[in-house]
């Protein structure tokens, strides 16, 4: 690792001390153009003993804005300190985790990984825009059929087609025969420019798609594309528990990536991630906003720079062998599920290096589901799936008496 380390309470405490001495203060600068204050006083009392000892509530009160890409460009002078912040933690992600090298990727704290997949289409859509003068009917988005719904929304926010790819129902795996098959017809119906979506760790299975199997077949087609990973589930525990994987920017073929802080890292809701490779950010410059200083390219605009905070106060207190500890005390519990569910014969979905196990609907009766608050893949009659997500929170004592009854249940049903 070269950039991320592990650091004291204090440390943790003074660095981010530090940053917000650079934000701008406004009971002692006068700032009359900033259409923006601290959090009203009259409600959140700056002034509380307990902020003392909490760094990202301070962060939070001091109200910090981090519109724009600092990775890009100059930025809001305003709010420099806690801007450096989010340099720092896009940087440490796109080198130490996503195998990218030094200065050579953007990024920014999105609300979420929806916004970050949102971003990846919105980009790549005008890039073949732009730089091919693609029409809108001639750009696709190609994703497996396990993909986040956000996929959805953004074909229908940018007003281009997708095309949902099979995936093996045993395996999770993509269909190499249906994607050629697709691609082909799709070729044929006039698509000539495409933007995948791979997954890394999906919403309902924690599956891994390979990357190169979209490579693969848009090459043997001499089809032009553009690939992006979500890896929304996935970022904070595959690349770390399957160091050796093909879902990074080591691989030519990847140009973006999408996290969620607040899944595996445990960040405030509203805490997402976009990286991109340098080049990129560019195509989506919203050149009206001529009042923001530097380049407005995000596609929430404003943005609270607590967030950013959070994430490196997470990542700074694991350090990358803490954080190393944690994913596998939660890879051990999954495991150790998967063996009481193989000695009860009950059939499921679990990629070895992820935390989610998927339990075929036939094995759950809808009470149990309810009392231990599994999720299906539908909320209808239409339920093929329920899965279980070992979190921190999941431990061994919460998930022996749902094997109990599960297993009670499987003696009855069978008796």
């Amino acid at each position: 690792m070269k950039l991320w380390k592990k650091r004291s309470e204090q440390e943790i405490e003074q660095y981010i001390d530090e940053a917000l001495s650079q934000n701008i203060d406004y009971k002692n600068r006068i700032s009359l153009g900033v259409p923006a204050s601290k959090l009203d006083n009259l409600v959140f009392n700056d002034q509380a003993g307990f902020l003392k000892e909490a760094p990202f509530l301070r962060s939070i009160v001091q109200n910090p804005n981090h519109i724009g890409c600092h990775t890009l460009s100059e930025s809001e002078m305003f709010f420099k300190g806690t801007q450096n912040i989010e340099r720092e933690v896009m940087e440490l992600l796109a080198v130490d985790v996503f195998q990218a090298a030094a200065g050579q990727t953007d990024g920014y704290v999105a609300t979420g990984g929806t916004e970050a997949n949102l971003q990846a289409i919105w980009m790549y859509r005008n890039y073949f825009i732009q730089e091919c003068q693609a029409t809108h009917k001639e750009i696709v988005i190609l994703a497996s059929e396990d993909t986040h719904y956000s996929v959805v929304k953004g074909a229908n926010l940018m007003y281009i087609d997708y095309i949902k790819v099979p995936v093996d129902d045993e395996t999770r795996a993509i269909l190499e025969p249906e994607l050629d098959t697709i691609i082909a017809t799709a070729k044929n119906n006039g698509k000539k420019y495409f933007i995948v979506l791979n997954n890394v760790g999906t919403t309902m299975f924690g599956s891994v798609d390979n990357p190169d199997v979209f490579v693969r077949l848009l090459n043997k087609h001499n089809l032009p594309f553009k690939m992006h990973l979500d890896a929304a589930f996935g970022g904070f525990i595959y690349p770390i528990s399957q160091p050796e994987n093909n879902t990074n920017f080591s691989n030519e073929h990847v140009s973006s990536i999408t996290l969620d802080a607040h899944k595996m890292l445990q960040a405030p809701y509203g805490t997402g991630i976009f990286l991109a490779r340098k080049g990129l950010m560019q195509y989506v410059f919203t050149k009206e906003a001529s009042y923001v200083h530097g380049m407005d390219i995000t596609l929430s605009g404003s943005r609270s720079g607590a967030n950013a905070i959070a994430i490196w106060m997470i990542l700074s207190a694991y350090g990358p062998y803490g954080w190393y500890e944690k994913i596998n005390t939660l890879l051990y519990r999954t495991s150790w599920v998967c063996k009481q569910l193989n000695e009860m014969g009950v059939r499921y979905f679990r990629h070895p290096s992820m935390n989610i196990i998927t339990i075929r609907a036939a094995h759950i009766p809808k009470s149990l589901a309810g009392t231990y608050g599994l999720v299906p893949d539908a909320h209808d009659d239409s339920v093929r799936w329920y899965k279980i997500v070992v979190m921190d929170h999941v431990e061994v004592e919460q998930l022996q008496p749902f094997l109990e009854d599960l297993h009670k249940h499987l003696q009855l049903s069978q008796g």
